[in-house]
């Protein structure tokens, strides 16, 4: 039995994930919020707001306002839907999605719980472990609009799920590598954000390459402290799922964690940083919920502690980086 895609959420990456999963498979279903995008994807095939020179292939989408007509119609839900936003989508699906099998696309936490995805699925809507998967990068939505060559990977405990998504992911520009370490691979996409952000802040500020190269090895390490603090399996941090999120993340023009700090770095504040921006930027929200793991665990990560005085506790970003910089080797 072939499997019946439902993809929550009409941003960049819900468009990019049509995009990918219409080359194969033909039940999708794609739940985009506003009634007039409905329309205009209908009538002109692309979405009126994101990815707009991608021509989708209506043929075989069904694209709906409801997000329960999506999810009852489907199989299998890959959640793209920015995580400030998900749980009140999750909260009208709750009865629908316990016999789900359960993607997620985020690079986040849920605000209300602090939590990544997966656990909040487990946690808070009793999703077993084994019928959730990650999709992770490093990969950019915008690459694969333009189908740049990209790398996608896919996260999961169960290997016969995982390997099924993974095969309806690989196409002539996309691909897709398994990994079991589901929990490392979404903690990684969560951390790379913070990162990316402070990375974006040294920029800002008029800190160069040769600066930021040391912040970001610096924060390959720091990610890695971090994830085995948290989940402690055997993994390769340089592995692309790992290192490679985080290079692309922290150095791409599309993103937008890195265009936020950047912002930030030039004197905008926080609040007119984010209003400027057209999408959310995940680090913001990433920001507390790794700060408040390193308290809980009692270990101090210099990068996160910097991201979240400057963005938490109002500090002047040029002293905090100052700080940071006489850490950094």
């Amino acid at each position: 039995m072939k499997n019946s895609y439902g993809i929550l959420g009409g941003g960049s990456w819900g468009t990019a994930l049509i995009k990918i999963l219409s080359e194969k498979s033909d039940s999708i279903n794609w739940y985009v919020r506003n009634p007039e995008n409905v329309e205009h994807i209908k009538n002109f095939h692309r979405n009126p707001n994101y990815l707009r020179s991608v021509a989708l292939n209506t043929k075989k989408i069904k694209v709906s306002s409801s997000i329960e007509e999506v999810v009852i119609n489907s199989s299998v839900i890959i959640l793209a839907i920015p995580s400030p936003f998900l749980d009140l989508e999750l909260d009208k699906i709750k009865t629908l999605i316990n016999k789900k099998i359960i993607f997620s696309a985020l690079k986040g936490v849920v605000p209300e719980s602090h939590l990544i995805v997966s656990e909040h699925l487990n946690k808070i809507y009793n999703i077993p472990l084994t019928k959730i998967g990650i999709i992770s990068g490093p990969c950019h939505a915008e690459e694969v609009a333009l189908e740049k060559l990209s790398y996608l990977t896919v996260g999961c405990k169960n290997t016969k799920i995982g390997e099924s998504m993974r095969n309806s992911l690989k196409n002539s520009y996309i691909k897709a590598k398994l990994s079991k370490d589901s929990m490392g691979v979404e903690y990684a996409a969560m951390l790379k954000n913070i990162y990316a952000l402070v990375t974006g802040i040294s920029h800002g500020l008029g800190y160069g390459d040769n600066f930021q190269s040391v912040l970001i090895s610096s924060s390959v390490r720091e990610m890695k402290d971090f994830i085995r603090t948290i989940y402690k399996v055997k993994r390769d941090i340089n592995d692309s799922e790992y290192l490679g999120d985080l290079l692309v993340t922290s150095y791409s023009i599309f993103s937008r964690n890195r265009t936020l700090g950047n912002m930030i770095g030039k004197g905008y504040s926080l609040k007119s940083a984010i209003s400027d921006m057209s999408m959310i930027s995940e680090g913001y929200y990433a920001t507390k919920n790794a700060y408040e793991i390193g308290l809980e665990n009692k270990i101090e990560f210099n990068i996160i502690n910097t991201a979240y005085n400057i963005l938490y506790k109002k500090m002047s970003p040029r002293k905090c980086m100052k700080l940071l910089a006489d850490k950094l080797n």
